[in-house]
């Protein structure tokens, strides 16, 4: 069985947030959650709460099927960030010219299932 979950429009660049996904690909949930727990990036945060989601996901569609999800069985199955709309906004220049700044946003996908022996 697969959950997923995706949190679109996260304010943060997507290069930024793969720092992140990179790390807990593959991993056990628990020890995903660890990881993101005690890591310095802001990404973590979003990614943390994407994650909690999926496994919320699983043990719910467990509970409407009548079957047990072991939550330190769950593994993150897949992890990936996309390109979201980017913000166009404009800053002063020299001049009186005006600069763009593109604000760039994230859709986080992550994907947790059962371990596989």
């Amino acid at each position: 069985m697969e959950a997923k979950a995706i949190a679109k429009h996260v304010r943060m660049s997507p290069r930024k947030v793969r720092l992140v996904v990179d790390q807990i690909r593959g991993r056990l949930v628990a020890d995903a959650i660890a990881i993101l727990a005690f890591s310095k990036k802001a990404a973590a945060v979003p990614v943390g709460k994407t994650l909690r989601s999926a496994v919320a996901n699983a043990q719910d569609l467990a509970d409407r099927d009548g079957e047990r999800v072991d939550v330190d069985e769950l593994v993150v199955r897949r992890a990936f960030v996309d390109e979201g709309p980017r913000l166009k906004r404009w800053k002063a220049a020299a001049m009186g010219r005006a600069a763009p700044r593109r604000r760039r946003t994230s859709h986080v996908t992550v994907v947790v299932a059962e371990k596989e022996d």
